[in-house]
């Protein structure tokens, strides 16, 4: 006979703080009593300062969607922490990782997990587990499931709630997701399944929060991709018990539906409850809610007005006199001057390349279309866009469909080029780049925030297995340009070639782009590019240094302090990861007999692996070091040279792997 196994584990999350609340606000509950919750203007004005110490730090910061946020997590904590094992009663899922430091900022007001407000003013920095988005292998006692990819926590939650319904625990899942979120194909599967398994009594109490206020990261849904309202409609006849809560920034109104919700979950485990908020992304600050964006990123000119901006987000009310203080030390600080190095050679992001190449390959006639999911102000498309709006579609928080969608125009004979952020497109456009492929229908992709140059938004955007989630399927090119003026030559030439290749009927290969987020040299003195070859930047007899994408600036370091200790080394970039140029490289580390590849991704099945084997079946030997991220996840830091450091990708740490080797 079938046991179901009666499990406990050890929940890592920490117990409800002791202690009173120390910025409070008074409502009513369905007795009419009154009840202290967390109030959401300390919320709003906490999240503003700590974002300030992160963006003097140089790291980007989210306000909209935690400003939207905060009374619907106010008064869900109200309930969370009423008893101090909380989490016996209760899995609590952030699917909106971009409004993490709303909780974050919550909880120093109840002091959870040993927080204070000066804790804030570490969030985002290496030295703090207060990471960009909620992370579990790095916060276990105040994350539960990591977030930050839209989407990717409703079936998890469905997965929790199902479990502890199989194991018999009286425990209620509460899951907080954005309408953006609701864009995406996981969610979506979420919530048909969700009510479905509830019906069937496989669920244990299920309570869903979804924010509502028609934005995403670059402006406003129904504007730029279509409207989400019929989608939420449609949650009653999936099976949901829908209640709409239509002033979602206030108190009093969020709390009552609320304590409504989880009583009506608690009777009637078989049908899922989801309160549908209206809510307003950077609600508090006028500036914010009437951008088109809502806020999304942390504006910088906040920092040095943080005593207005509190003030503001108080309104009528008297602002505490310690965030106040806080607001003040702020302002200090953005107001002293700091030194700015200059540059000696100019500086760009890689991504600016590709949309000057796809321009010039629209103005000479090509049929290109480019087709986005939300980010590209972000990916560097938006140069493209703006130039040719009409040739220009947005399908929202959507990647496999993004993905898909180009092909469906590239079988019709259109060169489409989609992009997004790299750890989102080598995952949820993997599928469709397959599908793509295996259709005749190749697509070009523009997948930029690689590696941990996405270093303040932390592991769950950090793609550190790009190459390798690519470079293998068939009829795909692989590429990565060391700066914009290669990517522009790159992204020209691959659209020409696609368009020969398709208007002759022969079979064309997809082309897949990667690119960073921090600024690099334009060029590095080259003036011809060659389709396929590498990047010959300096010959030397000792060795050979061979770098992929941006990561040859470190290499070109590294050569400098070889240098001066009397070693002198070739640097070689290669732009195109798996397709090996050979004729380039083989000679030079037959020459030296030593060879280390630098990638910003995982050393296991990546860039430096393909081109060592192919080196290897060449029938070269020599000694080998491939230096990269070693089987870890990343984490939040201001700047990506604070990971390279510590994962030994810094130029000291490279230049005594080349000496050991």
């Amino acid at each position: 006979m079938e046991q179901t196994l009666s499990l406990a584990p050890t929940s890592r999350l920490a117990e409800a703080a002791q202690k009173d609340l120390s910025f409070t606000v008074s409502v009513k509950n369905l007795a009419g009593e009154d009840v202290l919750v967390a109030d959401p203007k300390a919320t709003r004005a906490l999240v503003a300062i700590m974002d300030a110490y992160a963006t003097m730090g140089g790291a980007a910061c989210h306000w909209g969607g935690p400003a939207a946020f905060a009374e619907m997590n106010s008064a869900l904590h109200a309930f969370f922490f009423n008893t101090t094992k909380w989490f016996d009663s209760f899995n609590f899922i952030n699917d909106a990782g971009h409004a993490e430091n709303g909780i974050y900022a919550l909880r120093a007001n109840y002091g959870f997990d040993g927080m204070t407000l000066d804790s804030l003013k570490g969030f985002r920095s290496i030295q703090s587990k207060l990471t960009g988005h909620g992370e579990s292998h790095l916060n276990p006692e105040g994350v539960l499931l990591s977030n930050g990819p839209l989407g990717s926590s409703a079936s998890q939650a469905q997965g929790l709630a199902m479990a502890d319904r199989y194991t018999g625990n009286d425990r209620t899942t509460v899951l907080v997701i954005s309408d953006g979120a609701a864009m995406e194909g996981e969610a979506r599967e979420a919530f048909a399944a969700i009510p479905g398994v509830a019906s069937k009594g496989l669920l244990n109490p299920f309570v869903m929060l979804l924010s509502d206020n028609n934005t995403k990261l670059s402006g406003r849904i129904d504007d730029d991709a279509f409207s989400m309202s019929p989608t939420f409609t449609s949650l009653k006849h999936l099976g949901w018990d829908v209640e709409v809560v239509t002033n979602g920034n206030d108190i009093q109104e969020v709390y009552l539906a609320t304590e409504k919700a989880l009583a009506k979950a608690k009777v009637n485990p078989k049908k899922a409850i989801c309160l549908w908020v209206k809510t307003v992304k950077g609600y508090g600050v006028a500036e914010t809610e009437e951008s088109k964006s809502g806020g999304h990123g942390f504006p910088g000119s906040f920092s040095k007005k943080m005593t207005a901006i509190v003030s503001e987000i108080y309104d009528s009310e008297s602002a505490p006199a310690e965030i106040l203080k806080l607001a003040a030390e702020v302002e200090v600080l953005a107001t002293t001057p700091k030194q700015v190095s200059q540059a000696t050679v100019p500086l760009e992001k890689v991504q600016a390349g590709f949309s000057r190449g796809a321009i010039a390959a629209k103005k000479a006639g090509l049929p290109l279309v480019s087709i986005s999911a939300d980010l590209a102000g972000s990916t560097g498309m938006g140069a493209f866009q703006k130039e040719f709006p009409k040739s220009s579609f947005d399908v929202g928080v959507a990647e496999s469909n993004a993905f898909s969608l180009a092909a469906g125009f590239s079988k019709q004979g259109y060169l489409a080029i989609t992009d997004t952020f790299a750890q989102f497109g080598a995952t949820k456009g993997n599928l469709p780049l397959i599908m793509a492929n295996l259709s005749q229908a190749p697509i070009v992709a523009v997948l930029t925030h690689a590696g941990f140059q996405d270093a303040a938004d932390g592991a769950s955007h950090q793609a550190t297995h790009y190459y390798s989630a690519v470079a293998s399927i068939p009829l795909t090119d692989v590429l990565a340009p060391c700066c914009s003026s290669e990517a522009e030559f790159q992204m020209q030439t691959a659209l020409e070639r696609m368009h020969i290749s398709k208007t002759q009927g022969q079979e064309a290969s997809s082309a897949i782009f990667f690119a960073g987020r921090e600024n690099f040299p334009v060029s590095y003195g080259i003036i011809d590019y060659q389709w396929g070859k590498a990047i010959v930047h300096r010959v030397g007899q000792d060795g050979v240094l061979l770098g992929f994408g941006y990561m040859v600036s470190k290499l070109l370091e590294v050569a400098e302090l070889l240098k001066s200790e009397g070693l002198d080394v070739s640097v070689v970039s290669s732009a195109y990861v798996n397709q090996p140029d050979l004729a380039t490289i083989q000679p030079l580390v037959e020459n030296s007999k030593k060879l280390i590849t630098l990638e910003d991704h995982q050393a296991k099945g990546g860039a430096g692996a393909i081109h060592a084997q192919a080196l290897l079946e060449a029938g070269t030997t020599f000694s080998f070091k491939a230096i990269g991220i070693s089987g870890e996840f990343g984490q939040s830091a201001y700047l990506a040279n604070e990971l390279y450091e510590k994962h030994n990708m810094d130029p000291v740490s490279i230049a005594k792997a080349f000496k050991a080797l």
